[in-house]
């Protein structure tokens, strides 16, 4: 027995002695050295982490590019997340020298190259998140590792600015705002320009982000500075259709936050606002408060993208040509809106408590607001329309969430998905949605039994958490992480989901517009994984029915 654990100690050492190693790269900005890890035999990857894509930035300015070292940087240190609000909102952390990005690059026998780049952008309601280290109790969600190894792909996360620092905009060229995609940009064109030293192909890069990440990719692939830059996208439960993507209203909000600040709020107000000390400004940012039926909480998320007549020269079902030859694939959690909503209506997550139906029409009240109160009849008899006489206390639940879920998350998607499809070249479209139950779902665990996939819960299975943390999932956990980062880092080689390096459980069809299909992912994939025409019902009702009502005595928000 003991020499067989000396010979696999030995294979071992060999495998990671003839594994290959870039070393010393050279960038633009001067040469980095990463770290190796060996994963087994003749595999490793080379981790970069903390490399500046732009130069600190000034507050309320683009970014500028990076003056560069002299030296070899050791790229061994993730850098600190970019200034925000801590989650109890009391203070601020992080920097404002915040750009920089991370590379994962796998390795077999020899050294890659040409290899797929997959260009990560973070969730947070563009006002907080990172992808510099531990995101929760040391556990890093973001590591681009398993992805890179499995799928042989290199995988680069970024940093970008968020709240007052990243969106802050008078809604006029003296303040545009948009600071934080401005970020991304500045990243996207560093990795064409750099990714081939690290054995990249600058002509296959696929943006990828969950949430206000998904609707990070969305606006990138939107704006004409990226044209030729990207070839695919990938948005998760998030893109630039959601209601609260873009600050229609900025001007109001820069006011509130020159009063807070001591700014005046007249011609003065920009020049004054790029002056105050940045913890200040940071801490100046609207609070996100604990939502009612009423005002539902993602109505505080204000400090978002704009149209600023220039990364996004006007309103993003305009700019659709520029996705022409770009490949999208696009999808949520069939739970997206459980998050939000059972913070809105607390009930909900109490599994002994009843939710009211008067609850449920104040949250369908806020949401269709612009459309008065005929808005409100008439989506409230479609959302009840498949209640029994006297609905259970899970049906009353349910549809609440499906209401959240549809207005946040689903009908922007699918609205991109048309759109996208509609406006096609080469580009390809591929729709999904992700119904694995929650973990936190079932007897003895918080969430009630029939609670799906909540908002976020992709996250763990694109970037493999179920197999680098095994005790705390299961087989069928291992199995779904592997379909989607199967079916993620094939689409970011070709194009599409099911032709790769990767085998997949099952084809997933195209999106068109006869038909409209889409997969149903989650661990037990088989022939009948998919659907047509998601909620196409509520799409209607959303898109089509509630826009066509008469608006007397309605007024629009200010």
């Amino acid at each position: 027995m003991d020499k067989l654990k000396i010979l696999f100690a030995v294979v071992l050492s060999l495998g990671a002695a003839s594994a290959a190693t870039l070393g010393v790269v050279q960038t633009e900005g001067g040469s980095v050295q990463g770290r190796n890890i060996p994963l087994g035999l003749f595999r490793s990857v080379d981790v970069f982490k903390g490399i500046p894509f732009a130069a600190q930035p000034e507050t309320l300015e683009k970014p500028k590019p990076h003056p560069g070292w002299s030296g070899i940087l050791k790229a061994t240190k993730f850098a600190q997340r970019c200034l925000q609000m801590s989650v109890l909102q009391t203070s601020s952390f992080g920097s404002e020298d915040c750009l920089y990005l991370n590379i994962w690059v796998p390795h077999g026998r020899q050294v890659s190259s040409n290899l797929p780049v997959m260009i990560w952008f973070y969730g947070g309601g563009f006002m907080v998140g990172g992808s510099m280290g531990a995101n929760f109790l040391n556990n890093y969600l973001y590591s681009g590792q398993e992805i890179a190894d499995r799928g042989n792909v290199i995988v680069v996360s970024v940093g970008y600015r968020v709240g007052t620092l990243g969106f802050l905009s008078t809604g006029d060229s003296a303040l545009p705002g948009n600071f934080g995609l401005w970020d991304q940009h500045a990243a996207i064109t560093w990795v064409h320009k750099n990714i081939r030293s690290f054995g990249g192909d600058p002509e296959n890069i696929t943006l990828f982000g969950e949430s206000a990440g998904g609707a990070s990719v969305s606006f990138q692939s939107l704006s004409p500075h990226n044209k030729g830059l990207v070839k695919r996208a990938i948005s998760q439960s998030g893109v630039a259709f959601c209601p609260w993507a873009i600050n229609k209203n900025p001007h109001k909000l820069a006011v509130e936050v020159a009063e807070k600040v001591g700014c005046p709020t007249d011609d003065r107000m920009a020049a004054c606002l790029k002056s105050i000390d940045v913890k200040t400004l940071t801490m100046a940012a609207p609070r996100i408060v604990q939502g009612t039926p009423d005002t539902p909480g993602v109505m505080n998320l204000l400090l978002s993208p704009v149209v600023d007549g220039d990364f996004l020269p006007d309103d993003p079902a305009n700019l659709l040509h520029n996705t022409a030859d770009i490949d999208y694939l696009v999808g949520v959690n069939n739970m997206d809106g459980h998050l939000f909503t059972s913070q809105d209506i607390p009930s909900i997550g109490n599994k002994n408590e009843d939710t009211s139906v008067e609850d449920l029409k104040s949250l369908l009240a806020a949401y269709t607001k612009e459309f008065g109160k005929g808005g409100l009849e008439v989506a409230f008899t479609e959302y009840a329309s498949d209640w029994e006489s006297s609905p259970s206390r899970d049906t009353i639940k349910r549809t609440a969430v499906d209401i959240g879920t549809d207005y946040l998350f689903r009908i922007p998607a699918q609205i991109a998905i048309y759109l996208h499809a509609d406006n096609a070249k080469s580009g390809r479209t591929f729709s999904y949605m992700l119904s694995e139950p929650s973990l936190l779902a079932g007897p003895g665990k918080p969430y009630n039994d029939w609670v799906g996939s909540d908002h976020a819960d992709d996250l763990q299975y694109v970037f493999g958490k179920p197999f680098t943390t095994p005790k705390a999932y299961g087989d069928r956990h291992r199995d779904l992480s592997g379909y989607m980062i199967a079916y993620w880092t094939n689409f970011a080689r070709t194009g599409d989901p099911n032709s790769g390096n990767l085998k997949v459980p099952v084809i997933w069809p195209e999106f068109t517009s006869t038909g409209q299909p889409f997969l149903n992912l989650n661990a037990e994939m088989n022939d009948s994984s998919f659907g047509q025409e998601m909620r196409l019902r509520f799409v209607h009702l959303w898109t089509t029915i509630l826009p066509s009502l008469p608006s007397e005595g309605v007024t629009q928000a200010q």
